[in-house]
């Protein structure tokens, strides 16, 4: 996970406006009212169309969550290899559906894009995307010794207040289904991201596709994950 400054968020469209456009365009990224939206968020920058992974690493509902699976921890040099092969499971069962494995160090974020998992504007899942997650959902009740944080995303259209509900709403669409196919509820936390993180420009259509996301970032249990968590 990674934290960008709004200066730092505007730097970077700024430098990439001036290498396409010139100081014209650089100015009407940075100061044009119209495009406050694509500044916003911690994310679209430096790492502009990545997934941003964990979001809840330092609320309590993650702490308890690592704390209650604490008895399952993985020893230090089976971590690596427990990931390495859950994360070769789900590269083979999500090959062709549209999401997206990314592995962040021991962590590893499915993105799922709105467009295969929601209607626009609809927080109810897609009757045909249920047999991607019927294979998320085994592959999650057989690798438990993990934290699972389910993130909802969204673009700006629309009124922040309307976009945070939004999120959460996705992000409990999906977690709900999930717990309903084997994976233990208090493994799994969500949080609802609004239009806060995108990875992608807002101001065009397959930007704004792309920032329509739910996120399911596992997260190993390991003697290190359950210290941090308890010491807050």
């Amino acid at each position: 996970m990674f934290r960008i400054n709004k200066s730092g968020i505007v730097a970077f469209v700024a430098t990439g406006a001036l290498a396409l456009s010139g100081c014209a365009a650089m100015e009407d990224v940075a100061t044009n009212p119209d495009k406050e939206k694509t500044r916003k968020g911690a994310g679209y920058g430096a790492a502009a169309g990545a997934v941003i992974g964990l979001l809840t690493g330092g609320n309590d509902k993650f702490q308890a969550a690592m704390i209650g699976a604490a008895a399952g921890a993985l020893a230090g040099g089976a971590v690596g290899y427990y990931m390495d092969k859950q994360e070769a499971k789900l590269r083979e069962q999500m090959a062709g559906t549209g999401v997206d494995v990314v592995r962040q160090g021991d962590n590893i974020t499915l993105d799922m894009p709105g467009g295969v998992t929601f209607a626009f504007d609809s927080s109810d899942l897609n009757s045909q995307f249920y047999p991607v997650l019927d294979k998320v959902s085994a592959t999650l009740a057989e690798y438990d010794k993990t934290v699972i944080e389910v993130a909802g995303h969204t673009d700006s259209v629309g009124s922040d207040t309307y976009n945070q509900q939004l999120s959460e709403r996705r992000a409990n669409s999906v977690a709900t289904y999930l717990s309903g196919h084997g994976v233990d509820r208090t493994r799994m936390v969500t949080i609802g991201a609004g239009e806060g993180h995108p990875v992608s420009s807002n101001d065009t259509d397959s930007g704004r596709a792309q920032n329509r996301r739910v996120e399911i970032t596992i997260v190993p249990v390991t003697q290190e994950n359950v210290e941090k968590a308890k010491q807050g």
